[in-house]
């Protein structure tokens, strides 16, 4: 009897992936489509929807406290 094999599609290409550890890129298909997702997250065109925990000028501050 062969195990469920589980599979889901690449989130930037919809590429289908094997989900087990011969899949070093998981969910993501290769390490060019995990490349190109971390960039929209770190250029801020992606986000996690929901109110921020915190504002920038509540409680914090460039300068060093002891300044």
């Amino acid at each position: 009897m062969q195990p469920d094999v589980t599979t889901v599609n690449c989130p930037q290409c919809q590429k289908e992936v094997i989900w087990d550890n011969l899949s070093p890129w998981r969910p993501f298909c290769s390490k060019r489509c995990q490349m190109i997702d971390l960039g929209e997250w770190a250029a801020e065109e992606k986000s996690i929807a929901g109110q921020p925990t915190h504002f920038d000028h509540e409680a914090w501050s460039e300068q060093d406290s002891e300044s």
